[in-house]
């Protein structure tokens, strides 16, 4: 399988260590301090897709407690969900990281991925309401649960032992996500984050 572009929001030493040793994709993350705060919003925006997100294809969310709070991670959502002009839209994934507490995923790429990453999973169930969701991932950006609650996002989640020294499986998510991207249809109603949280 050839690398896949992605970008990896978020700091968690495991995984860019794992690429460096596995090469599985290609990091364009924003760091603090990478983007000027002085500047207008909507400059940072154009930044941060049409320079950090240029040609990625796949975005990686790692989610801890803190994560939903954040504004810089609402506006590199935003921006690789969107397509603009100088770059298409990304798919996206999402491993939350053990201090969340949860255990649940979500499969949405098909029974393919059910059965190779969740063979003894035998009931799935189909959440329609906003609260559910809040509830099972109390520190998702609101902006993901949006799209949770859209058949049409191809949103996955897992968790991070399910990746966790096996590059196999993070590469093969990564390969998903980025298969089902063009027929990604995000939803855009949480207005962005202004400040953080």
């Amino acid at each position: 399988m050839n690398k896949t572009k992605g970008c990896l929001i978020a700091n968690f030493a495991t995984v860019p260590k794992m690429n460096d040793v596995f090469d599985i994709f290609v990091n364009r993350s924003v760091s603090l301090g990478d983007i000027d705060e002085e500047e207008e919003p909507q400059k940072i925006r154009e930044i941060i897709r049409d320079e950090y997100l240029r040609d990625t294809s796949a975005l990686i969310l790692l989610v801890g407690t803190e994560t939903k709070n954040r504004k810089h991670v609402d506006w590199e959502l935003y921006s690789s969900m969107r397509d603009s002009p100088r770059n298409g839209k990304s798919g996206i994934f999402i491993i939350n990281l053990p201090s969340t507490g949860t255990n649940n995923i979500r499969a949405s790429h098909g029974e393919n991925e059910k059965n190779e990453f969740h063979p003894n999973i035998t009931e799935w169930i189909t959440i329609n309401d906003r609260t559910t969701y809040k509830e099972i991932y109390p520190y998702m950006p609101e902006r993901v649960i949006d799209n949770l609650m859209s058949e049409k996002s191809y949103i996955s989640i897992v968790n991070w032992d399910q990746i966790h020294n096996n590059p196999e499986n993070l590469r093969k998510m990564i390969e998903l996500t980025y298969q089902d991207k063009d027929k990604c249809e995000y939803v855009f109603s949480t207005p962005m984050r202004m400040r953080n949280g």
